[in-house]
């Protein structure tokens, strides 16, 4: 029982004096956050991102087809397709 006491206090030791501290940190107000324009800095940056993985996406896409099609003159059937080409 007392294990258990010692570890539960331990517990709320670590989980308060965070907490506290992150309470007690602000000392005076900042700046103001211009909400619209962090919104739309950070749809810009994830655009820029989801734009880049797509043309890469996209491109590794076409290449594949490119490259794997039937008429490719390296083309060699697989063992499950057999060999009467």
């Amino acid at each position: 029982m007392a294990r258990a006491i010692v570890l539960a206090s331990i517990l709320a030791v670590l989980v308060i004096l965070p907490a506290i501290s992150i309470a007690f940190a602000e000392s005076e107000a900042g700046q103001y956050v211009n909400r619209k324009a962090e919104i739309w800095n950070l749809f810009f940056k994830m655009m820029t991102i989801a734009f880049t993985v797509g043309a890469v996406v996209s491109g590794t896409m076409i290449w594949v087809v490119w490259r794997f099609r039937e008429s490719h003159p390296k083309a060699k059937p697989t063992k499950y397709e057999g060999t009467d080409w």
